[in-house]
């Protein structure tokens, strides 16, 4: 979800730092019944104006009681002449009463010989503790990030884990009924979610079947400059997608494809690869002693 964030900046090194920033950011919740075991290995390509200008790869790890993701990117092809970019990041989180609750957050981006480190620490969907290296540079008309800004949060990563309710077919409409109140360590903003259509997508390895198309509305909070073109370009646009596919043997959906219509021309960001597997229950300790 990092990918709209990225959009604000402008620049072929901003560009850069889009797509490894996107990458790693991909890359809310119904009735209290357990959730199952999964795990997926996705691999992604970037694209603006139908030229492919990164990769990246990630990989989630749902279990009984826990959940872990992470990821990487990088610049390719023509991008990569004028400017490198590449970034990794993880997050994690518990499970309870079938939700996901994200508990730490972790990313590091480097383009044009400049690295960004963010860091956040997350209890009860409020920010405990967080950096970002380098600091957000004093604007005189930048937002604040108020401390209630910081409550009731997800992190960028784990907001593109997607719970769905109740025990109806996961790629539905309720795939998309949602808002997801996000902070990266430098803006607060809001991606509300809404059902467009069902669409059949194929990767060339793994996943074949459908996903839930939502539309994408960004609105920011705090952190952020309003009379930034970006931003305003950002808040005007309502062609923005998610194309949302499920982790087998869970009731997680998560983005098989991005779509973003930026001046320079649709970056898209689709999923090549979308392996993803029902694991097998952890045994109890009781289980395991009867084996």
């Amino acid at each position: 979800m990092s990918l709209v964030r990225s959009t604000i900046n402008h620049g072929v090194g901003a560009g850069a730092r889009a797509v490894a920033a996107g990458t790693v950011g991909l890359l809310a919740l119904g009735c209290d019944v357990a959730l199952a075991q999964g795990k997926l290995d996705g691999r992604y390509t970037a694209s603006l104006a139908g030229v492919t200008i990164g990769k990246g790869a990630w990989v989630i790890d749902i279990a009984d009681d826990q959940y872990t993701a992470a990821a990487s990117g990088q610049t390719i092809g023509l991008l990569r002449v004028f400017a490198s970019g590449e970034g990794s990041g993880a997050s994690r989180g518990y499970i309870i009463n079938g939700n996901l609750i994200p508990s730490s957050y972790a990313a590091s981006v480097t383009a044009d010989k400049k690295t960004e480190e963010l860091r956040i620490v997350i209890s009860g969907g409020s920010v405990k503790d967080y950096s970002v290296d380098p600091p957000t540079p004093p604007h005189p008309d930048r937002v604040p990030v108020a401390d209630i800004h910081r409550h009731g949060v997800t992190d960028p990563m784990s907001a593109a884990l997607m719970r769905v309710g109740g025990g109806g077919d996961v790629v539905s409409p309720e795939a998309c009924a949602r808002t997801l109140p996000i902070f990266d360590g430098r803006m607060r903003y809001d991606l509300r979610l809404a059902f467009k259509r069902t669409e059949m997508v194929k990767a060339d390895k793994g996943y074949e079947g459908p996903v839930a198309v939502c539309a994408v509305y960004f609105t920011p909070l705090a952190g952020y400059i309003p009379d930034r073109p970006a931003i305003k370009y950002l808040i005007a646009q309502r062609d923005m997608e998610v194309w949302l596919a499920p982790i087998a043997g869970t009731r997680v959906v998560v983005p098989f494809r991005m779509v973003i219509p930026t001046p320079l021309g649709t970056g898209v960001l689709e999923a090549t690869q979308f392996i993803s597997m029902q694991q097998p229950p952890r045994p109890t300790p009781t289980s395991a002693k009867l084996q």
